[in-house]
């Protein structure tokens, strides 16, 4: 009953309103203006916290409440046609809001996610996101417009992301290759958006990083999206916060899902430094091109971090680890700096990962390295010139092979079963191809032929 009476302080349009008990009130004078509100004030049926407090600080200020007959009206009814996708949270529709909606907010296309009532997310991660985007601001962060609380409707409504988000962009059948540098670019974007979560007062674990979540806007300006699994983490001299182990397989940190075995319940010991695990998991698929887990594969090549970690720590085997799809478009100095992080993040002792704020000095000189190669060379079509002399080469070389033939043939036949040891011929055949470069290269190294066509290396 003392949790239940929580949330009706805290967001108000899911209940009735209720008069704040007179003895509260010199509580709520106490607190702290400037301190943010944590999922601890929720948990704590002796909360402080009035419908007033909560909304002059954070809903008041940032959030809009809508109805759910407006963003009806926004989506066309949730219409399929707006469908972007579906998560554990539930389907998201995209939409539009306009001045007649909402007067007064600036008109712009938004995603709407409804919660799933039958899904494997509910109410308190509802509530996770109101409370963190509510308060949290960052260029590297989705931005949260408002939500909807209506009997038992969930919504929250975000900004709209153009390209979606970077697991489609990496893994979408017949999508064009993201460049190297692009790719850098996101790291960056999601290491800032981490690094600003851990450095707050009350820092944010954010539990559940992984591609699906980080969002992309028409630059490719990365944003983390899905705080429904976010959790406070330790203050002053606690080391880790005891929670239950929940995230997405392969990118959890092996202590985190460890310790939950160990311990009764399921419960485990969470720290930032297990979002700094699931951050190398992401930069290693940023790198390579594979996903985290991968069936389609050999055995030994399912699991992306099990097959990755060895070629990590090897500088020569780098051709191996990057994403082939590159085709060598990239900055070998930036690929072993970049290799040797992600072998950091992905250490199996937390107490060796770097902070996300280091992460993030390591990662940004990366998208200043110009030792990028510069594109393969383009075949220019031969003149008609040229493809006479192509031609003859190919009649002469073709003469050859027939003289060749001829004498072959002349040599007596020796009899079955008898082995005989042959001397290989030092000459080598010389092949068409040889042959065609032989000549055009005649053709370039005189004079008089020089801006006549021929081979062309286009930058």
């Amino acid at each position: 009953m003392g949790f239940k009476s929580t949330l009706r302080t805290i967001v108000p349009s899911c209940f009735k309103a209720k008069k704040t008990p007179p003895e509260s009130k010199s509580c709520v004078s106490k607190r702290h203006s400037s301190k943010r509100l944590s999922l601890l004030d929720l948990s704590n049926p002796g909360s402080p916290l009035s419908a007033g407090d909560f909304s002059n600080s954070v809903i008041g200020t940032n959030l809009h409440v809508f109805t759910l007959q407006e963003l009806k009206l926004i989506t066309q009814n949730f219409s399929s046609s707006n469908y972007l996708g579906e998560g554990g949270f539930g389907p998201v529709h995209k939409g539009f809001i306009h001045d007649k909606i909402r007067p007064g907010l600036e008109a712009q296309p938004v995603a709407v996610k409804l919660l799933d009532v039958d899904g494997t997310q509910g109410h308190m991660e509802w509530l996770a996101e109101v409370i963190f985007l509510g308060q949290l601001r960052h260029p590297h962060l989705v931005k949260l417009i408002g939500y909807c609380c209506q009997d038992e409707h969930r919504l929250l409504v975000y900004e709209y992301m153009t390209r979606g988000n970077l697991e489609n962009q990496l893994f979408r059948r017949f999508s064009i290759s993201l460049p190297w540098l692009t790719r850098i670019k996101i790291a960056v974007g999601a290491a800032k958006g981490l690094a600003f979560l851990h450095c707050e007062e009350i820092p944010v674990i954010y539990r559940d990083f992984k591609s699906s979540n980080i969002l992309l806007d028409s630059d490719f300006n990365a944003k983390l999206s899905d705080f429904g699994l976010a959790k406070d983490g330790p203050e002053g001299d606690e080391t880790h916060v005891t929670t239950r182990v929940m995230g997405t397989e392969g990118y959890a940190a092996p202590e985190y899902i460890m310790t939950g075995k160990l311990l009764y319940f399921n419960l485990c010991h969470l720290t930032t430094l297990s979002d700094v695990y699931s951050f190398g998991v992401v930069f290693l698929e940023l790198l390579t091109g594979r996903q985290v887990l991968d069936k389609s594969r050999p055995i030994r090549e399912q699991s992306l971090v099990e097959w990755a970690r060895p070629l990590l720590k090897d500088p020569r085997k780098l051709d191996r680890l990057i994403d082939p799809r590159l085709e060598g478009q990239y900055s070998r100095e930036g690929a072993k700096k970049a290799a040797a992080l992600a072998y950091q993040c992905l250490s199996h002792q937390s107490k060796f990962r770097p902070t996300m704020s280091n992460v993030v000095q390591t990662l940004e000189p990366i998208l200043d390295m110009d030792d990028i190669p510069v594109g393969p060379f383009v075949y220019i079509v031969p003149t008609e010139g040229e493809k006479e002399k192509v031609k003859e080469a190919e009649k002469n070389e073709k003469g050859e092979e027939t003289k060749r033939e001829k004498k072959a043939n002349s040599h007596p036949k020796r009899p079955k079963g008898l082995r005989h040891r042959h001397r290989l011929s030092s000459s080598r055949a010389v092949y068409s191809d040889t042959a065609l470069y032989r000549t055009l290269k005649n053709d370039l190294d005189s004079p008089t032929n020089w801006g006549k066509g021929g081979i062309n290396w286009k930058n």
